[in-house]
């Protein structure tokens, strides 16, 4: 399986691989981890990707300063116009969400044409189906969520190590898709609750489409070596079938505090992070 997407997490800072930069990780993991508590407890489906990538800015700007940070800027606007570092994170998470929303809109319109004269026997059919899709976007998503977790242990074995780590080993793939499979069955039912029944009443025709275009989304995203959210993929299919079906059906109240939750993600967790950073150099005497 291509790491691509883990090469993009890892390839975000620029830091001497030493200890040191285990406190900058350690950091960036513990501000995301905070604000996922915080929203998960409030319900709100939020991004890792997002909380770590703050965690991650928050860290190293406090420890080493904005120009450790790879932004991307200079790439963006050369000759070669590179998408790569900061600029490519923003990127993927800003239009993730934003292709899902368009794909769920276009399937709900095209399906409400091709399924004008269908009976209400075919729900059936679709729930069958949807076994299938589910499948495939749980794998599509676990191949883009893992490898950002692959993407940390990558920059933290090579800290210990010393030297640049350019494989993903087996046991590392297995252990972090054994937690995030923990993960989400001891702590997601809340955030499981918002998604499916707060945003929008969603029936068995509404539930294929948004699965498809959050299938397509982030395979595309996997194609790149983009890191997204699946979250908020999801929640944009969502709300593109139900702007599509029924506009004036849609909470877009819980859709407003779920997408203020995300712009405000980056600043917060990096501010936790930097906090965190700045305890453990005090506490472990490192300048």
């Amino acid at each position: 399986m291509a790491i691509w997407v883990a090469d993009t997490i890892a390839g975000i800072i620029s830091l001497p691989t030493d200890k040191s930069l285990l406190i900058v990780l350690l950091s960036a993991i513990v501000g995301a981890v905070l604000w996922d508590l915080m929203t998960w407890r409030m319900g709100l489906p939020s991004s890792s990707t997002h909380s770590f990538v703050g965690g991650i800015l928050g860290a190293v700007m406090i420890s080493a300063g904005p120009d450790q940070v790879l932004w991307g800027w200079n790439e963006l606007i050369s000759s070669n116009h590179q998408v790569t570092g900061i600029v490519k994170v923003v990127m993927a998470l800003i239009l993730s969400p934003l292709l899902g929303f368009g794909l769920a809109f276009g399937l709900e319109k095209l399906s409400q044409i091709l399924l004008r004269n269908a009976t209400t026997g075919i729900n059936n059919h679709m729930k069958k189906g949807q076994w299938i899709i589910v499948s495939l976007l749980s794998f599509t998503n676990g191949s883009n969520d893992i490898q950002k977790i692959m993407g940390i242990l990558v920059l933290a074995l090579a800290a210990v190590s010393g030297s640049q780590v350019h494989a993903v080993s087996v046991w590392m793939r297995l252990f972090v898709g054994l937690a995030m499979f923990i993960g989400i069955m001891m702590g997601g039912w809340q955030i499981m609750k918002t998604i499916g029944r707060g945003i929008f009443d969603i029936k068995p025709i509404h539930s294929i489409n948004s699965q498809l275009s959050s299938l397509g989304s982030v395979f595309a995203a996997n194609l790149t070596g983009a890191p997204v959210s699946s979250t908020q993929v999801i929640v944009g299919s969502i709300m593109g079938v139900g702007a599509a079906d029924s506009y004036k059906m849609v909470n877009w109240t819980i859709v407003k505090e779920i997408i203020m939750a995300w712009f405000i993600t980056i600043p917060l967790s990096g501010m936790m992070a930097a906090v965190f950073c700045l305890l453990l150099k005090a506490l472990f005497r490192v300048v």
